[in-house]
């Protein structure tokens, strides 16, 4: 599709070209009058954002529709249709536990997202149903992914969205602590306070804070602290420490514990809380779709890239994360209605705008980058759309856009 003029987006349908008529009237009133196409002419004077708008499978709105941009968290929307079209909608993570002859319980990590506290205490009972009352110590393996595994794009801040990615993770990789007076506490009911977590809480300000355990060795033992205490409540005896290391020879597994949400069920808070953590865990996963082998970053940029071209032919992007984290990732306006289009069957795990129940869109946001995709109601009919802006805008602008489009 050409480039469109930048007086008026291309009208394709005189149904919806007497439409955008009445909005370009309107963007004439007076200063300080509320025009109902503001938003999408301001979009059209930007040189590096692209905006494709379809109607009925057609386009209605372009503006530099093939223009290779940063995504952003857009990204993990693609992430979510190559995780469906895997694994499906109903497909459950699974983690495995052994036991091996001196009565070490060794946790196998094959990169289960949501390994939550909640979920830990319903790993603690598969074990007391599967006759595990006392345990020597914990081992931990979590060389499903190789040890010098770095997402593109993540920086070293404290932000619960700069977590490490692990095989062995809980509560995605984060502590969420509460600071007052000299002293620290859980701020979660169902997490117990652990020496890791009251340590980076002490290092932190006052209040309450969420923050990432910064480096794999000890994401992987905050995850043996929270299990051992978790083992504790449940009513498992537990002597001796945890180690890091790879499953003994002999030992048997006593226990597989499939996680009680459903890959749909994880994909509705990545998606609303844009929860990086999951989105690069379920990128590298696609590296491995049956969780047998082993997981670098390289494998599974070029799975994805691999996923992407199959499915839409694609020849001019490049993925380097899942979740959007990298400025090197580069689509377009049209290939992210492409994937609109294919995600359209799982509309409904997308989050709602706030105050506009017929919008159903993901953010992406980056220091001068601004995006959002996904479906507006025009009507009866639910249309996709993709706006990316890849240079400082106000930050209510895309929102804007996607509420002229159900105008």
């Amino acid at each position: 599709m050409t480039k469109a003029p930048s007086t008026r987006p291309p009208i394709t349908r005189p149904r919806y070209g007497q439409w955008f008529g009445g909005l370009l009237a309107l963007c004439l009133l007076p200063c300080g009058m509320p025009a109902l196409g503001d938003a999408l002419t301001q979009v059209q004077g930007l040189a590096k954002a692209g905006l494709l708008v379809q109607e009925g499978g057609q386009a209605v709105v372009s503006h530099n529709p093939d223009l290779p941009l940063a995504p952003a968290s857009t990204m993990k929307v693609l992430t979510a249709l190559a995780a469906i079209t895997t694994w499906g909608r109903d497909y459950h993570f699974e983690t495995e536990f052994y036991q091996d002859g001196q009565g070490t319980l060794w946790v196998k990590g094959r990169a289960d997202p949501y390994l939550v506290s909640e979920e830990l205490d319903r790993v603690c009972q598969g074990l007391k149903s599967a006759g595990v009352t006392r345990v020597t110590g914990i081992g931990l393996d979590d060389s499903y992914f190789d040890q010098d595994v770095e997402i593109a794009g993540r920086s070293a801040t404290d932000n619960p969205y700069d977590a490490p990615v692990t095989a062995l993770a809980a509560n995605f990789n984060t502590v969420n602590v509460v600071h007052s007076g000299g002293s620290v506490a859980s701020a979660e009911p169902q997490t117990p306070l652990t020496d890791t977590a009251r340590r980076f809480g002490q290092q932190g300000g006052a209040g309450t804070q969420r923050v990432n355990l910064k480096q794999r060795p000890i994401a992987v033992g905050y995850f043996g602290e929270l299990l051992a205490a978790k083992l504790a409540a449940n009513g498992i005896q537990l002597s001796g420490g945890q180690h890091l290391g790879s499953i003994p020879n002999g030992a048997k597994l006593v226990y597989r514990h499939k996680n009680s949400k459903s890959l749909a069920d994880m994909l509705v808070p990545t998606l609303k809380y844009s929860n990086n953590f999951v989105a690069n865990s379920l990128f590298l996963r696609m590296a491995d779709p049956q969780g047998k082998g082993r997981v670098s970053v390289a494998a599974a940029q070029q799975a994805m890239t691999e996923f992407a071209r199959k499915k839409f032919h694609w020849t001019d992007f490049k993925i380097e994360d899942g979740a959007g984290l990298s400025r090197g990732n580069r689509l377009s306006a049209r290939q992210l209605v492409e994937v609109m289009q294919s995600f359209a069957p799982n509309r409904d795990l997308m989050p709602t705008q706030e105050g506009n129940p017929s919008i159903r869109a993901k953010t992406g946001t980056l220091t001068g980058v601004s995006c959002y995709a996904g479906y507006v109601r025009r009507g009866t009919a639910w249309e996709p759309f993709a706006l990316m802006i890849n240079q400082p805008v106000d930050a209510g602008l895309r929102r804007r856009v996607a509420a002229d489009l159900v105008r």
